[in-house]
């Protein structure tokens, strides 16, 4: 069902742009790329832990994947030709409401996994990502630490085996995650200068203090004896 998804994205949407141009292609390989990556990642991890549905919860999860999918592929595109703000704003948006959708299904159908919640964290820090990238292009590279300090917390656990340590939840982490978005897709319309900066910056504020609060909890942990796994932040 998922890579049925993806291949009619990628099919219907390059139909009708590769024989227009080389660009517009370039971002529907990207794009691709993406969904065959991400798509075979979850598959593996749905063969390890032996699932037996894929549930409703994650379906709603691949279809904001798909979405993010698409926007990758846009914003690669953006650099190398003009976009419609506007087509960015239409994916961009129900890719951050689906991100309270899927949760709320979950809770609905009882359907809550530690495999839904991991594959739903991996998809809300890609979004960050790239819009990060594609906002950065007129806020400056600063904001890139907005989509890339969650990859800095994982590769900063490989070298500090302390910082793998399993965190508590925190809804803390979910709102700080929706400031995120909300602010990154502002500044993307590019309808507010000035107050978009303003508006981007405090939620790199607050992503820095979700941040620093987990490790401090981290830090006085340390010593302790226990599991050892990745580190979930949400």
């Amino acid at each position: 069902m998922i890579a049925g998804t993806a291949a009619a994205t990628f099919l219907g949407l390059a139909a009708g742009s590769w024989g227009r141009s080389w660009v517009p292609a370039v971002g529907w390989l990207v794009a691709l790329g993406y969904l065959v990556i991400s798509n075979a990642l979850l598959l593996r991890e749905l063969q390890r832990r032996h699932a037996t549905r894929f549930g409703p919860a994650n379906m709603v999860t691949a279809a904001r994947s798909t979405l993010v999918g698409v926007i990758s592929g846009i914003v690669v595109v953006s650099f190398l030709a003009p976009i419609p703000v506007a087509l960015m704003v239409a994916l961009v948006v129900p890719a951050l409401v689906l991100d309270a959708v899927d949760g709320w299904v979950a809770r609905r159908t009882n359907s809550a996994s530690e495999l839904g919640a991991r594959f739903d964290m991996e998809v809300d820090a890609f979004l960050l990502l790239v819009l990060s990238v594609y906002v950065a292009k007129d806020l400056g590279t600063w904001v890139l630490w907005i989509g890339t300090m969650r990859y800095l917390f994982v590769v900063a656990g490989w070298i500090f085996p302390w910082l793998c340590r399993q965190l508590p939840y925190r809804y803390w982490r979910k709102v700080v995650t929706a400031v995120q978005g909300i602010a990154l897709a502002t500044a993307a319309t590019r309808l507010l200068p000035g107050v978009d900066a303003l508006l981007v910056a405090l939620a790199l504020v607050l992503l820095v203090e979700s941040f620093g609060r987990d490790v401090v909890w981290l830090a006085a942990r340390r010593s302790e004896s226990g599991d050892e796994r990745l580190a979930e932040r949400a």
